[in-house]
């Protein structure tokens, strides 16, 4: 079952996160605390925002039990000067180990999918590392394209410092 995450749901996405950074080779990036999540998620101005993979508690043979999450899709939306239209930019996509192959990144993804077309949105985006060939498999076999003339660029730490130093400190461009 695929829900919308509520405020509750934060300890285990948080878990999750963890768990995806783990498996990017990247644990030591992921520094997002609980209370930023909730935040981002349910605070009153929302950045983005969260669906739960929930089982019915028989992941991995157990008998049916207490509905469990066993995965998120972390998604805002992003908009194309080109369209005229907001799109979804999928942030973050996981699945726990033990309930891979059970449909629930399918799920997720055709959801987020739904969201796209019941609002009027054209594009459906995400990145996935150039090593994780499992999951550009599954993207592909669900008719996802690789965007291979874009390279993706990114400013943190001090570069990102750098060039903010070099706005005008009055300038409020929001």
């Amino acid at each position: 079952m695929i829900r919308a995450a509520t405020p509750a749901d934060v300890p285990a996405l948080h878990a999750m996160i963890r768990e995806l950074a783990a498996y990017e080779r990247s644990v030591e990036d992921a520094r997002a605390t609980e209370e930023q999540l909730h935040e981002a998620f349910f605070g009153e101005h929302p950045a983005a925002f969260a669906l739960i993979a929930e089982s019915d508690g028989s992941v991995g043979g157990d008998a049916p039990g207490a509905a469990e999450p066993v995965g998120f899709a972390i998604w805002f939306r992003n908009f194309s000067t080109w369209t005229g239209t907001h799109g979804v930019w999928l942030e973050d996509l996981y699945v726990r180990p033990e309930a891979r192959g059970g449909g629930y990144g399918k799920a997720l993804l055709a959801t987020l999918a739904r969201i796209c077309t019941d609002r009027g949105y054209r594009r459906f985006e995400w990145s996935v590392l150039d090593w994780n060939t499992p999951s550009i498999g599954f993207y592909k076999s669900l008719g996802a394209e690789p965007m291979d003339e874009w390279t993706t660029y990114r400013l943190s730490g001090e570069p990102l410092r750098t060039l903010a130093a070099l706005a005008q400190s009055d300038e409020n461009p929001n």
